[in-house]
């Protein structure tokens, strides 16, 4: 007994439509026709078709299965490669998990990158936002020094972010003072962190990096980071230590 098309798609649990695609593709063979011009399928085409559906189950894309034998050492190192494609989404998987709970864990917002919710608190929404920007500019290790350095290093913060637009240059010059060091420390611990460490193919980035400093932060405090880096930098090249803070002088 021969089945028309829609009892071939009730029998395998699709649609008459993808029938028909299969077949456009080259899945699945064309049937003999009646009189009537109608198709008859038969068993050989359920099996194919629920054949089809099995290997779609275990993450094949349709490409591959027209061009797949179902038997013997190609199948094999077929399936060995999907199971590594799975492994690999089970670990990325796990990663988001513990992405996940840690944002629920801290009720961080959507604008905390991977690795900060736990110090997003102490984050202003510009220090979000570049740190959102650099991780997706940064390399891998240039990412892992930032989350260390956001975890380690908020001695100046306060300071810095208090410095208001309309700052005189003797307040721009006491914060730099006061970041200098800071600075100084964390590009000793993480020397990569000198200059911004874009991937390869995002270094023509920097420029847009800088105008997102200069966009999130007031004009007064991009001019302490580049008095205090001037500073930090200057220090090494003098021999000399970097400058004091005030609430360190006498330490």
């Amino acid at each position: 007994m021969a089945w028309s098309t829609r009892r071939l798609a009730q029998l395998a649990g699709t649609t008459v439509k993808t029938i028909r695609h299969y077949h456009a593709i080259g899945l699945l063979e064309e049937p003999d026709r009646a009189g009537n011009g109608y198709k008859q399928y038969e068993t050989a085409h359920l099996v194919r078709l629920l054949q089809i559906a099995r290997l779609r189950e275990l993450g094949m894309p349709l490409a591959d299965i027209a061009e797949l034998e179902t038997s013997g050492e190609t199948f094999t190192q077929t399936l060995r490669t999907l199971d590594a494609r799975l492994a690999e989404s089970i670990a990325r998987s796990e990663v988001l998990r513990a992405e996940i709970a840690e944002l629920l864990e801290h009720h961080a917002e959507a604008d905390v990158p991977a690795g900060f919710a736990s110090v997003a608190d102490a984050l202003t929404p510009a220090d979000r936002a570049i740190v959102m920007i650099s991780e997706h500019l940064f390399d891998e290790q240039g990412r892992k020094d930032l989350r260390e350095i956001a975890a380690e290093h908020q001695e100046a913060d306060n300071a810095f972010n208090a410095v208001p637009a309309d700052a005189d240059e003797e307040e721009i010059d006491a914060v730099a003072s006061q970041l200098a060091p800071v600075l100084r420390t964390i590009h000793e611990e993480h020397p990569g962190t000198r200059t911004p460490p874009l991937v390869p193919e995002r270094r023509a980035a920097l420029p847009d990096l800088t105008q997102a400093v200069a966009e999130l932060y007031n004009p007064a405090q991009v001019e302490v980071l580049r008095r205090a880096y001037v500073l930090a930098h200057q220090a090494e090249v003098d021999g000399a230590p970097p400058p004091v803070r005030e609430d360190q002088a006498g330490d």
